[in-house]
């Protein structure tokens, strides 16, 4: 029995509607900005933050598996998974409840973690085994593992639920990466990715104007949810082996692997509510 059913009347309180996933959001903006702050001031290391598959499997660092799921590279990476948690975690929050979906959350982010060591660690010493899984030595950071294990869970129990994926910022991102690796040190090329991350915001700004002539610019492509797990994933893995790209493809992986069979078992556990949220969702 919860206390909303004792005191039927009794209004939430400020910190108790505000949710989880906005909780989540809170502290994720609170520890990027404490842990840059002490790395900046040299009090303490990358290495003591980030995941580190050579340093996991060595024992050392192992709290990394926890840090490294709220502190991100940089502001552009943080606002953009934030964006994505506040969307995507709010819509699972409201279907599986704040208790079940904070313990989903933790787990989803630990397991895409341990994909990211494993597979790094034992296929990340070749070239293409670097560039699909992730070199042994690279830090890993980012919240990015467990919303793909969210985006997992509502691709099976909301399938034919459409969502926009933005793809303009993320074409932006590869472009950079493209750009910085194919002609470093040039000016021509510094002069594109600075548009090209001023693109990046405008395209967040536009996220937000509730403009649909605007929202266009940020290319939103809409796509049923059983189907943005794997747009998400295989054209950045293609991409990625010629390509050298800042993202931890193997701990989208992990994540996403880890929602789908927590999906499947709230499927097979309770049929009737997902069949009844499925359907809610499909009209």
């Amino acid at each position: 029995m919860t206390i909303y059913q004792v005191f039927p009347n009794r209004k939430k309180s400020f910190f108790e509607r505000m949710g989880v996933t906005v909780w989540l959001i809170v502290i994720n903006v609170f520890l990027f900005i404490l842990f840059y702050s002490l790395i900046s001031l040299k009090i303490i290391s990358w290495n003591q933050i980030a995941l580190i598959p050579l340093m996991i499997f060595s024992g050392q660092n192992l709290w990394t598996l926890l840090t490294s799921m709220f502190m991100h590279a940089g502001l552009t990476h943080l606002i953009f998974n934030m964006i994505s948690l506040f969307f995507l975690g709010i819509l699972l929050e409201k279907i599986i409840g704040s208790k079940r979906y904070i313990y989903f959350y933790l787990f989803a982010g630990l397991f895409a973690g341990f994909a990211f060591v494993f597979f790094s660690w034992f296929f990340g010493d070749s070239f293409f085994g670097s560039r699909i899984f992730g070199d042994p030595n690279i830090l890993g950071v980012g919240a990015s593992g467990a919303i793909f294990g969210i985006v997992g869970v509502l691709s099976v129990l909301i399938p034919k639920k459409k969502i926009s994926l933005i793809a303009g910022p993320l074409v932006a991102i590869i472009l950079q990466s493209f750009l910085g690796s194919a002609f470093p040190n040039s000016g021509f090329s510094e002069t594109i990715i600075f548009f090209l991350t001023f693109y990046i915001f405008f395209s967040i700004f536009v996220m937000f104007s509730f403009n649909s002539r605007l929202y266009k610019f940020s290319l939103p492509l809409e796509m049923p949810f059983w189907l943005i797990p794997w747009v998400a994933i295989i054209p950045l893995v293609i991409i990625g082996l010629f390509v050298q790209l800042p993202i931890a493809n193997s701990a989208h992986f992990g994540g996403l692997i880890f929602g789908i069979l927590y999906g499947l078992y709230l499927k097979k556990n309770f049929p009737n509510k997902v069949n009844l949220i499925s359907r809610s969702f499909s009209q």
